[in-house]
């Protein structure tokens, strides 16, 4: 008789099965990935359709050389829309989070609605609105102009993050510090501030890999010397060239993904603890 708690046949089957099924997903998801991979590495004349799945027969680097010389530019300007872009959204979200978790006034709720409201406001709905502000402003097709887009687009986002997460943080904590003398933006820096490691790297991660891969704003308010590398990389995937150089595409492609993948790396042991936190209340 099979074991009624989990040693019969059974649960033997389910026990080995599940890790096949799930090897068998991270193969098909990674099937893509191989062949992005190989390609970049052929020379021109091995790279192409009919030999996506074969391993080079010479190991070349002159697509990832290719690749690097045209995108270079559309790096560094990502780089500096990215980062400040993440930074400051999260900064600014974990203050609204802060006060709309812990500091309760008058409206609080209505307000706390409006932030949720932004998220779902369609980038198209103000394309146009946005392009006339920044030009009044003079910072139409800058690096300005895309960062300052994307912290007013994030911080709705950010907010969220940070107020679910603050409502996991006990109110005692905050009542000492009050007793102890701290206003509300000293409490923040030395009680609040400290704990907030694990909604950082979620806002971070969100946000930088958001504004990284954004493509709309960047081809709509950037001009050729602020484009990011997504409109650089889509340049290339549309050049007219009679031989289409798949091996410099392919490259192009694992260029512009490398850093959201070495952010999400760094930072992604923080990020479902912090997604979870923010997830148990509010």
């Amino acid at each position: 008789m099979d074991d009624p708690f989990g040693a019969g046949p059974v649960s033997r089957a389910v026990r080995f099965g599940r890790p096949a099924v799930l090897l068998l997903f991270v193969a098909l998801f990674l099937m893509p990935a191989y062949v992005l991979l190989v390609t970049s590495f052929k020379p021109l004349q091995e790279a192409g359709p009919a030999t996506a799945w074969n391993l080079p027969d010479r190991w070349s680097v002159s697509g990832w050389t290719a690749a690097w010389d045209e995108l270079r530019p559309g790096i560094v300007n990502s780089f500096q829309i990215a980062i400040p872009g993440a930074a400051v959204s999260a900064i600014l979200g974990s203050m609204n989070g802060y006060v709309l978790s812990k500091w309760r006034f008058p409206g609080s709720d209505a307000v706390f609605t409006l932030f949720l409201f932004g998220m779902f406001i369609p980038y198209q709905a103000v394309m146009i609105p946005l392009a006339g502000l920044l030009t009044d402003m003079q910072i139409v097709g800058t690096i300005r102009g895309l960062i300052l887009v994307h912290v007013v687009y994030g911080i709705p986002i950010c907010t969220l993050i940070f107020r679910n997460y603050y409502v996991t943080i006990p109110d005692e904590l905050i009542e000492s510090a009050r007793v102890d003398g701290a206003g509300m933006l000293r409490a923040y820096a030395s009680v609040v501030l400290p704990l907030s490691a694990p909604a950082f790297a979620v806002t971070i991660i969100w946000q930088f890999t958001s504004i990284w891969n954004d493509f709309l704003f960047a081809v709509f308010l950037g001009a050729p010397d602020s484009w990011p590398v997504t409109v650089m990389l889509n340049n290339t995937a549309g050049s007219g060239a009679v031989a289409v150089q798949y091996n410099v595409q392919m490259a192009s492609a694992l260029l512009a993904s490398l850093p959201t993948v070495l952010v999400y790396l760094l930072l992604g042991r923080f990020f479902m603890r912090g997604l979870m936190a923010g997830a148990l209340k509010g």
